[in-house]
């Protein structure tokens, strides 16, 4: 699929049992696609979250199969406990998410996946998708620091010149 739809990779797929893996700009339903199309020619598994109704019948054994883990957002102990408590208990898991949280343009992103990344003590693996080039890109593992700031700044330069789906962003 990917030849035929001119779409190449830039980089390598992580070679990791455990990371957070930030796709970035999320400003299409496409990007889902070409999302799939990247992770079976990539030869990964990723799995995502997602709220916890999704995963009632009929269409529960599906999400699972698809790699969706189910977050119950009512929780007192909160969607990141949550997801880092999966981290714990897995050997394994590449979770994929988009660190805007939306596929609207928004002013800065969430703090979720850096949260998430840092408690778990996973790398963050920065993925994006580059509509002008058709190039699924991967930059190299970063582990935080513990300073969201810096860790922010840095993974936001990963993704400068990136060109998405929709213009704009």
């Amino acid at each position: 699929m990917m030849t035929l739809t001119r779409w190449r990779f830039d980089g390598k797929p992580p070679d990791l049992a455990k990371a957070v893996v930030i796709v970035a700009p999320h400003t299409s339903n496409w990007d889902f696609v070409v999302g799939v199309m990247g992770m079976f020619a990539g030869g990964l598994r990723l799995s995502w979250f997602g709220k916890h109704t999704l995963f009632r019948k009929p269409f529960g054994s599906l999400m699972r199969w698809l790699g969706g883990i189910p977050v119950d957002r009512a929780t007192a102990q909160g969607s990141v406990q949550q997801i880092v408590d999966v981290f714990r208990s897995r050997s394994q898991l590449l979770l994929a998410l988009a660190p805007e949280g939306t596929r609207s343009a928004v002013a800065e992103w969430r703090s979720g996946f850096w949260r998430i990344a840092d408690a778990a003590e996973v790398p963050i693996v920065p993925v994006f998708f580059d509509y002008a080039r058709r190039v699924i890109g991967f930059a190299a593992p970063y582990q935080s620091t513990g300073d969201y700031g810096v860790d922010l700044a840095h993974l936001q330069g990963i993704f400068a010149g990136v060109t998405p789906r929709r213009a704009g962003r």
